[in-house]
């Protein structure tokens, strides 16, 4: 990934931040047709190591979990939200209108190596997290657990799923939101974001910027 240095975010705990906030995850392995990208939702484990493990489950019927084999490099792309930039935002645009329309978006690159968890255990311990995390986020009220449904028909399930874990070597983060530009412009591109209903991005560029000062 092209990552210059005013755009680089290093720390763990801002990485670790947008991946539990954004866990729906794009997963490239190197099988052999080539290059392909699974997508799921990840539960993030801060615990091992100082990156974390990510946790996830595919069909069974997925090719993946046997064409992977344990220690193989992966590579996760997380992504939070993006937006189109006009050079007409920019209050220096009347003056030098020296500006092109860019992209604002924030991305981890998550590296590490798989491994295949075809157990009851660990399939269970992933999707009952997934699920308390999910159901708890979206705000429902009570939320559903495993055990609403009958053993046999989640045990059903079960046997339907493989777990993967990828053991996390090295994560990459780049956030490209205006850190480049000068402190008014940047201003004024995120109240327009703003207005035009993207709070996220606002607040986003908003945030690097007290973060920069």
């Amino acid at each position: 990934m092209y990552l210059p240095p005013h755009f680089e975010e290093t720390g763990v705990d801002e990485l670790h931040r947008l991946i539990t906030e954004y866990p729906f995850g794009a997963l490239v392995l190197n099988g052999p047709a080539g290059l392909d990208a699974n997508h799921l939702p990840f539960l993030l484990d801060t615990t091992p190591g100082p990156h974390g493990h990510l946790l996830a489950h595919v069909a069974r019927a997925n090719p993946l979990w046997q064409e992977a084999r344990d220690g193989d490099e992966a590579l996760v792309i997380f992504r939070a939200a993006s937006a189109y930039i006009s050079p007409s935002w920019y209050p220096t645009k009347a003056e030098t209108h020296r500006h092109v329309p860019t992209w604002n978006y924030q991305v981890v690159h998550a590296h590490g190596t798989i491994a295949i968890r075809d157990d009851e255990t660990f399939l269970r311990g992933v999707v009952a997290h997934l699920t308390r995390e999910h159901e708890v986020r979206t705000g429902q009220e009570p939320p559903w657990k495993m055990t609403d449904a009958p053993r046999d028909y989640i045990d059903q399930q079960l046997k339907a799923i493989v777990g993967i874990e990828i053991r996390l070597t090295r994560l990459v983060g780049k956030w490209k939101l205006g850190q480049n530009r000068e402190e008014r412009d940047r201003v004024s591109v995120a109240q327009a974001l703003a207005e035009r209903g993207d709070a996220l991005s606002s607040t986003a560029m908003l945030t690097v910027r007290r973060q920069a000062d």
